[in-house]
C-alpha cells in the first residue's frame, strides 16, 4: 500500500482544505462547545480547520500538532493562527501535559492514524475532566470521499492510488468503539453531507491533480492516460448547463466527553 503524503499547505488548502471547512461549520455547530475553551487540533495540517476554530469558538487557548513541517509552515503563515501554539508531533504521542485542553479534535485525520486507539487514548490523555474529544472522518467506505470518481477511475486504468492506513475508523461503528474504549460518555455520532461546486472542468482538474493522493499517482501512469482519465472523468462528473461541476462528499462524526471525576 502506498501512503499519502501530505507536504504541500498551498495546494492541500486547494484540494482539501476547503473541504474539510464545508464539513467543518457543521461540525463546529454540532458540537455546541462554549467560548473560552482550550483546544487542541490533532493533525492540523495546513490550519484550515484550526483557523475555523479560531473564527467561531473563541477559544481561550488555541494548539495544534501535525507531523509535516511544510504542512505547519503554511498554518503559521495564517493571520488568525498568529497566537496559535502549533508543534511538530505524532497523534499517537502528543506532545502535551494531560489534562491541558477542554476540546481536542480530529478533522479528516483519525483514518490516517495508524493505531486509531492510540490516537483517541492521547486524546482522553490530555483533555481535563469533562474535556470533549471529537472527529469527523470521510466515509471512505460508504463513497463519501469527496474525489472517489477520480480514484475510481485511476484503479481502472492500472493505477495505484495512494490509501489511508485506517480506512475502517472512519465507519460509525468503528469510531464508536474507539471512543467506548478510550472511556468516554454521552458518545453521539452522526453524517455531515457536503457539497462543492467548480466554475468548470480546468478548475477541478487542477484542484484534483495537486492533491496528494492523486499528483504523485499521475506522474506513474503511461503516456496519453491522463488523457484518457480526463476524458471519462468529463463524462462521468455532474456538470450543469454552465459547465459548472458539483460534487457530494459525506463525513461521519462522533463525540464523546470524559466523566467530571
Amino acid at each position: 500500500m502506498t501512503a499519502i503524503r501530505f507536504d504541500n499547505g498551498a495546494a492541500y488548502e486547494r484540494y482539501m482544505g476547503i473541504w474539510s471547512q464545508l464539513a467543518g461549520e457543521a461540525f463546529i455547530d454540532w458540537l455546541q462547545m462554549p467560548a473560552g475553551a482550550r483546544w487542541l487540533d490533532v493533525g492540523c495540517g495546513n490550519g484550515a480547520f484550526t483557523e475555523l476554530l479560531v473564527s467561531r469558538c473563541a477559544p481561550a487557548r488555541i494548539a495544534g500538532v501535525d507531523p509535516a513541517e511544510g504542512m505547519l509552515a503554511f498554518a503559521r503563515q495564517r493571520p488568525a493562527l498568529s497566537a496559535a501554539d502549533l508543534r511538530h508531533g505524532d497523534a499517537m504521542a502528543l506532545p502535551f501535559a494531560d489534562a491541558a485542553f477542554d476540546a481536542a479534535v480530529m478533522p479528516l485525520v483519525i483514518f490516517f492514524v495508524p493505531e486509531p486507539a492510540r490516537g483517541v487514548a492521547e486524546m482522553a490523555r490530555v483533555l481535563a475532566p469533562g474535556g470533549l474529544a471529537a472527529a469527523y472522518a470521510w466515509d471512505m467506505e460508504g463513497g463519501g470521499f469527496p474525489y472517489e470518481p477520480v480514484h475510481a477511475l485511476l484503479r481502472e486504468l492500472g493505477a495505484t492510488v495512494p490509501e489511508a492506513p485506517s480506512p475502517q475508523a472512519s465507519r460509525p461503528d468503528v469510531l464508536r468503539q474507539l471512543w467506548t474504549d478510550a472511556g468516554f460518555e454521552d458518545i453521539q455520532t452522526r453524517r455531515i453531507p457536503v457539497q462543492r461546486t467548480w466554475p468548470g472542468f480546468d478548475d477541478y482538474w487542477e484542484t484534483v491533480a495537486g492533491g496528494p493522493s492523486v499528483k504523485a499517482t499521475l506522474a506513474t501512469l503511461p503516456e496519453g492516460r491522463i488523457d484518457v482519465l480526463q476524458q471519462r472523468l468529463r463524462a462521468c462528473l455532474p456538470t450543469d448547463a454552465r459547465g459548472r461541476i458539483t460534487c457530494n462528499a459525506a463525513a461521519n462524526a462522533i463525540h464523546g466527553r470524559l466523566p467530571k471525576s
